[in-house]
């Protein structure tokens, strides 16, 4: 008796398994060409200004302004850090808690700021389609062997050009890595930075890979996106130890800051008791403080994470940030009143940084005393003056358009908002399209509404066709 299915039955099988693994192989290049697809932004002033000054003297060795690319802070815990568009960089807060010095950071940003210069984030599709060429060729000489009777060979084609094909994304990504890696060295060389940093940032990442149990020999390179830990801090090294920078000091504010932010990052995210016990009251430093002022916050524990506060303010009293962190305490804990003139002084010493003016338009409002809606107004339209990207502020700004019963403007400020928000192309649009039928037609305001509206209608019709 003949066990075998029917050829039918057969060609059916194999060309599911040919689907499959089509499949499959755009998955693996889709994941590869787009790192992280979301990641919660961690907005803070403190945080932002330490990167941008940790920045700037790479763009300038690169040949770039200050300021010409923006470094965004993503809530993971995971090492790691890509580019993203143009110009951005985005770094996972595990990489922040994983370093143990400015200079690592810096070193990443390097890395990172040679994937900019090489346009590496746009260059991917190149990979991408040179293996997607590869990837169909060997599909339809499968096939064709499958119509020609010979299943097994078909199937063979079709599997060799698979791994042909991912084969040569992953080399196409290991080269720019490479690149990317002596870019760097050369913007930390230029900005009289020190390679140490990079260097202790790789062996870290090696050290990992040991305790995973990933192999280090040439026999695994080829299914890897970056080259070999071991190989990269072996040609880094004969880069930076005869580098003149190679035995310059780290810049001791900017480390002193470092250590700051990332005392603060842990207090935030981590456990708060795994902060406390990491921090113990018996540390008196400035990131002790710090981490356990945060720490004490998120455990409703107001008076204790003021005192912290307290022992801040009393090594440097005019310090925005130790006053904007009183301000978030006291506001959090249902005490708005209270946190305004810390927050006052906040915005002033940090040149109405739009965070804290945000922070302090909320408190203004959260009085409910109409008497503070005109200063509310006034600061949280100078913090989206300067950052337009802030959700919150539209939305905090919108209850001042309401509560002055300018519906308009109010339903602008929503717009903007929903606009920054993932998701509510929806609510952006019908937001938008209620304030242009207030304003006055052809007036700034209208326009952006217009444009909103615009962007947000496109955005809805492309959702109803994924339908």
């Amino acid at each position: 008796m003949n066990f075998s299915l029917p050829q039918p039955a057969n060609r059916a099988h194999i060309w599911r398994a040919l689907v499959r693994m089509l499949v499959t192989f755009i998955v693996l290049v889709a994941v590869a060409v787009r790192p992280v697809a979301a990641q919660s932004i961690l907005r803070d002033a403190e945080t932002e200004a330490l990167f941008q000054d940790m920045m700037d003297p790479l763009l300038v060795a690169a040949g770039l302004q200050p300021g010409q690319v923006r470094v965004h802070l993503l809530g993971d815990r995971s090492i790691n850090a890509f580019v993203a568009g143009s110009q951005d960089i985005y770094v996972f807060s595990g990489l922040i808690e994983a370093a143990d010095s400015a200079e690592e950071v810096q070193g990443v940003l390097a890395h990172e700021l040679g994937h900019v210069m090489g346009g590496h984030a746009i260059r991917v599709n190149e990979g991408a389609k040179a293996a997607t060429g590869i990837s169909l060729l060997s599909l339809l000489l499968g096939a064709a062997a499958v119509a020609a009777g010979a299943g097994d060979a078909g199937m063979g084609i079709m599997m060799a050009g698979q791994q042909a094909a991912l084969g040569k994304f992953l080399a196409f990504s290991r080269v720019q890595e490479s690149t990317a890696d002596a870019a760097g060295a050369k913007y930390l060389s230029k900005a009289g930075i020190s390679g140490r940093g990079s260097l202790a940032f790789f062996k870290k990442l090696q050290n990992l890979e040991f305790r995973y149990g990933v192999k280090q020999d040439d026999d695994q390179a080829y299914g890897r996106t970056h080259p070999m830990s071991g190989d990269r801090i072996q040609a880094l090294r004969e880069v930076y130890v005869v580098d003149p920078a190679w035995e310059k000091p780290a810049d001791p504010a900017i480390e002193a800051r470092f250590q700051r932010i990332k005392a603060k990052l842990s207090g935030y995210i981590a456990d708060p008791e795994r902060t406390l016990r990491k921090y113990p009251e018996s540390n008196t430093s400035i990131p002790a403080r710090y981490a356990r002022a945060y720490a004490w916050h998120k455990s409703a524990y107001p008076e204790k994470a003021l005192t912290e506060v307290e022992g801040l303010l009393a090594s440097n009293p005019d310090d925005p940030y130790f006053l904007e962190l009183e301000g978030q305490v006291l506001l959090e804990s249902g005490r708005p009143k209270e946190a305004i003139p810390a927050l006052r002084k906040a915005v002033t010493g940090s040149r109405s940084q739009p965070l804290i003016a945000a922070t302090l338009g909320h408190a203004l409002i959260a009085t409910e005393d109409p008497a503070n809606y005109p200063e509310a107004e006034e600061v949280l339209k100078t913090a989206v003056a300067l950052d337009n990207q802030n959700p919150f502020a539209w939305y905090q700004l919108g209850i001042v358009y309401a509560n002055k019963g300018d519906q308009p403007r109010a339903a602008l400020a929503s717009a903007e908002r929903y606009s920054l928000e993932g998701g509510q192309a929806s609510l952006a649009l019908r937001n938008a399209d209620m304030a242009m039928q207030g304003l006055p037609e052809g007036s700034p305001d209208w326009i952006r509404a217009q444009d909103i509206s615009l962007v947000a209608r496109a955005e809805v019709e492309r959702e109803r066709k994924r339908r």
